[in-house]
């Protein structure tokens, strides 16, 4: 006769990967990389392509203009490419004729074997103060779409543009989020009307990296920490990011076009800068890009856009060593040259990462990414609502971990209540996966303590 609770057990297990298989395939579908190319160093486009068709779960990617030897090398793998064309080319763009024989040259030799699927018309254009470039920018955008109509393009390619925080006069608190006047109603009006009509996202290029303090780093990083209210609609921010998207999307809503969808373009974490700079290290950095991940793919959303996953493109997947500036902005790469990682967070194949030296992944320490030091229990937040709480006793259990000591007549069944058995629960399944930071948010009700929450014959 079967073992009942083995086959109990392999039912659990099934779940189990399922359910992790579910949340690589959600990655998948909102993780992009930023592959930029200033430095001398980096392996031939080719090898780029297949590098990341083979060994990562990365399927959309982003390059800074339009090489075709890029174009060409991505040819076949079915990752959705977007290209850029130089701020310097707008004003050319307004022309019709430029526009038609743009994409006759950059884009019609490629698509459809490469899967080209938006453009970006420049970068951060209202960040140069160049009256020029930001008097063109909507015209150019508009007459690039009707050049790609005129080649039946318009379905499979989208057009836009990323911007910098900087087009915002006010984002504290996040409901104050404001354009900046005179580019809210002549240039992003008309942007966004723009966007909606053609079902086009707003490119936002979020970095917590160049807005936090010594005393803001735990906010920019997601780790644990007291959060931020929002006095004027009591909502509270558990990270920076957050608070730098509602701010976005309260400008956007002040001009009636809370209904276009918002895109991260570049968002990201150097390991390494000046001595002198605090937060930066390859820890901090694969902590902000694990969290990062996990945040913009929980369907969590923030505080003013529930349940909503947002498209995000890491900056970078190489580091760069001709950029000029700090240390830092040449030390954005996922990847070295060689395409070993120069930290883990997560978007190598199974495969692919057992075959990387131990040693060539360092391991995030500290704050909610990796594997934590010394005992550490996953409890409830004070204060998380009883639903929440039922729904990951569910959700726990219902993946075949052992709750028996939850059911009646189990040692911790004793005090009966919602609160006391999540307890358990969450902390079973911490402690299952691994003891990583981030299986202890459950939708951020969850926290992580040193101090040994066991109590009679119940043992944690």
């Amino acid at each position: 006769m079967a073992n009942p609770l083995a086959a109990f057990a392999s039912i659990g297990i099934c779940l189990l990967l399922l359910s992790i298989s579910s949340f690589i395939q959600g990655m998948e579908g909102a993780i992009g990389v930023n592959y930029g190319t200033m430095a001398n160093d980096l392996p031939p486009p080719e090898k780029v392509a297949n590098f990341l068709q083979d060994s990562t779960i990365i399927n959309k990617v982003r390059i800074f203009d339009s090489n075709p030897e890029i174009l060409q090398a991505f040819a076949h793998t079915g990752i959705a490419i977007t290209i850029t064309i130089p701020n310097d080319q707008i004003p050319h763009l307004t022309n019709l004729s430029f526009s038609q024989n743009w994409v006759n040259t950059n884009v019609q030799p490629y698509s459809p074997a490469t899967n080209i699927v938006r453009i970006l018309v420049g970068n951060e254009v209202l960040a140069t103060a160049n009256r020029l470039l930001i008097a063109n920018l909507v015209p150019a955008i508009q007459t690039l779409h009707t050049a790609l109509v005129d080649a039946s393009l318009e379905q499979k390619i989208k057009v836009s543009t990323p911007h910098s925080l900087g087009i915002l006069t006010s984002s504290s608190p996040p409901s104050a989020g404001k354009f900046r006047p005179g580019y809210d109603t002549h240039v992003i009006k008309p942007l966004l009307s723009f966007l909606r009509a053609t079902d086009s996202p707003f490119l936002i290029n979020p970095y917590p990296f160049f807005g936090f303090s010594a005393e803001t780093l735990d906010y920019a990083l997601f780790r644990p920490n007291s959060g931020v209210v929002d006095e004027t609609t009591g909502l509270v921010y558990t990270n920076m990011l957050d608070a730098q998207l509602d701010a976005v999307f309260s400008a956007m809503r002040v001009l009636g076009f809370e209904d276009v969808e918002i895109l991260i373009a570049e968002t990201g974490w150097p390991s390494e800068g000046d001595p002198a700079q605090i937060g930066v290290d390859p820890d901090n950095a694969a902590e902000y890009n694990r969290n990062l991940i996990r945040q913009v793919t929980s369907k969590v959303g923030t505080p003013l856009m529930p349940n909503r996953t947002f498209e995000t493109y890491i900056f970078a997947l190489f580091n760069e060593d001709l950029k000029s500036g700090p240390i830092c902005e040449r030390n954005f790469g996922l990847f070295r040259p060689d395409m070993t990682p120069v930290y883990d967070v997560g978007i190598l194949q199974p495969t692919a990462r057992s075959s990387v030296p131990a040693s060539s992944i360092p391991g995030p320490v500290g704050g909610p990414v990796g594997p934590i030091s010394g005992k550490k229990w996953c409890l409830p937040k004070s204060g998380a609502h009883l639903e929440a709480l039922q729904r990951n006793i569910d959700y726990v259990c219902g993946l075949g971990l052992d709750c028996g000591p939850i059911q009646e007549g189990g040692p911790c069944f004793a005090p009966n209540t919602v609160r006391a058995h999540a307890a358990y629960a969450m902390n079973v399944y911490y402690q299952a996966m691994g003891i990583n930071g981030f299986d202890c948010d459950f939708d951020r009700t969850g926290t992580i303590t040193d101090v040994d929450p066991s109590y009679g014959r119940c043992k944690y």
